[in-house]
């Protein structure tokens, strides 16, 4: 029977989700680098072979410590769906031969290696510049035309995002950015590869969207990701998912699948996805690659991360078109057939839609709630303004525990101050649209609120 090492950590789609899905197809191995959820904590004992925790390894043995674990077991194959451990996970099958991103993975995680590649072919993106210090940063402000992001090269979450309004900024947005990837690794989201990768930022102009000039209907984010897998050196799209407006600065709200885009706009968007992720050169691993989305046809790619997008995007893939991208990721990386869709599928092809809610505590606009209020998920189901024909849920790994205070929203920290997230389920995209909407804005009256806020203050 063939095995795979499975290798945690925080991010990517739920543990919940995942892990039974990779054991369908292999006997698992687990190393986790994490703490395991609490709510699936019992899942590994009755479905893997073995359970080994990371102990004190550091960065720098991390590679050694993945491959060494990988040769105990007999793995025939290491995988991961974390986008911290993607490059460590990619180093340590080239060492054992085995399938995997490739040696060009670190151009799929590093914001300044990407941006350098995508340069370099004449991919379209944002003006940036990679800035280490606040004095290249002070030197990028006067050089680029404001309002600029400073972004952290290693972060992912929308995490250490900061507008630049001017020079005047420098200063505190500089602080800011590098005081929240150090609380960021405190939390567990962060490079667990790179030493220091939390000094490592870019600067980039920001370009405006137009998302009424792509989408049909109302309250659609600028951007779409396009999901998918490179097998062998070759893309393979799946799907588009579309977003939600993003909150202040860029921290993700929603996702849903699939995007409702035209068939002649979903093309021009997968053939650009298509130059980005061929000009890293990556070999085997999952795709997930965001594109921004102009006026007149105009379109700019943002990222591209070697693994499938995080938080419900694969769940909610095999929901709408059938798909189990877990089982079929683990076929090819043991070498078996894997049935990627020969195109990317789109709106006609999908049974309904499906829709993810990062729970923050600000209102449609993106202004704090007036008040606190405390996590329960009994409250979102029971209470929530969803259409007859859609279904909610609450994501209990990727939520708080019920009864604990909403934390208050920090733009700088983006994803690290959610509370919870949802899913929904309804008949096509523009009812998930309109209930995750009508979600935001009911929120703050369905939650309890919090009596404990003026003993605290």
């Amino acid at each position: 029977m063939t095995k795979v090492l499975y290798v945690h950590a925080k991010g990517g789609p739920p543990m919940g989700y995942a892990l039974p899905r990779v054991a369908a197809r292999s006997a698992v191995h687990l190393l986790a680098l994490s703490d395991l959820p609490v709510d699936v904590a019992a899942d590994p004992a009755r479905l893997c072979a073995s359970v080994v925790a990371r102990g004190d390894a550091d960065e720098r043995d991390l590679v050694e410590l993945i491959a060494s674990r990988a040769r105990e077991v007999g793995a025939d194959a290491v995988i991961t769906f974390s986008e911290y451990a993607v490059v460590a996970v990619a180093e340590a099958s080239r060492l054992l031969g085995l399938r995997g991103a490739g040696p060009a993975a670190a151009l799929a995680r590093d914001k300044r290696l990407m941006r350098a590649a995508w340069e370099g072919r004449g991919i379209p993106q944002p003006r940036f510049t990679a800035v280490a210090t606040e004095r290249q940063l002070r030197a990028a402000a006067t050089e680029l035309p404001c309002p600029l992001l400073l972004k952290a090269a290693w972060s992912a979450g929308s995490t250490a995002h900061q507008i630049i309004e001017g020079p005047e900024d420098v200063r505190d947005a500089w602080e800011r950015s590098r005081a929240v990837m150090t609380e960021s690794a405190r939390l567990g989201y962060a490079e667990l590869h790179v030493g220091g990768a939390g000094e490592d930022f870019i600067v980039e102009e920001i370009v405006t969207g137009r998302a009424e000039e792509w989408f049909d209907g109302s309250g659609w984010g600028d951007y779409v990701s396009v999901e998918g897998v490179v097998v062998d050196g070759v893309f393979r799209p799946v799907c588009l998912s579309g977003r939600m407006p993003t909150v202040a600065p860029f921290t993700e709200r929603a996702g849903i699948t699939p995007a409702a885009v035209g068939t002649g706009a979903q093309a021009r968007i997968v053939e650009l996805a298509r130059r980005a992720v061929e000009a890293l050169g990556l070999e085997n691993c999952g795709i997930h690659t965001e594109i921004k989305l102009g006026a007149d046809g105009r379109m700019w790619v943002i990222e591209t991360a070697a693994r499938f997008g995080g938080a419900m995007t694969v769940p909610q893939i095999e929901e709408v078109f059938g798909l189990d991208m877990v089982a079929m990721f683990t076929d090819q990386l043991l070498g078996r057939p894997a049935r990627w869709p020969s195109r990317a599928l789109t709106p006609a092809d999908a049974e309904g839609a499906a829709g993810s809610l990062v729970v923050l505590a600000v209102d449609g606009a993106g202004a704090p709630w007036p008040r606190r209020h405390l996590w329960d998920s009994a409250s979102v189901i029971r209470s929530a303004p969803v259409g007859a024909g859609s279904t909610l849920s609450v994501v209990r790994e990727s939520s708080l525990p019920d009864g604990t205070p909403v934390p208050v929203y920090d733009p700088a920290a983006g994803a690290n101050t959610m509370a919870g997230m949802c899913l929904l389920s309804a008949d096509r995209p523009q009812t998930v649209v309109r209930d995750l909407t009508a979600l935001v804005d009911a929120l703050p009256h369905i939650l309890p609120a919090d009596v404990t806020e003026g003993v605290r203050a």
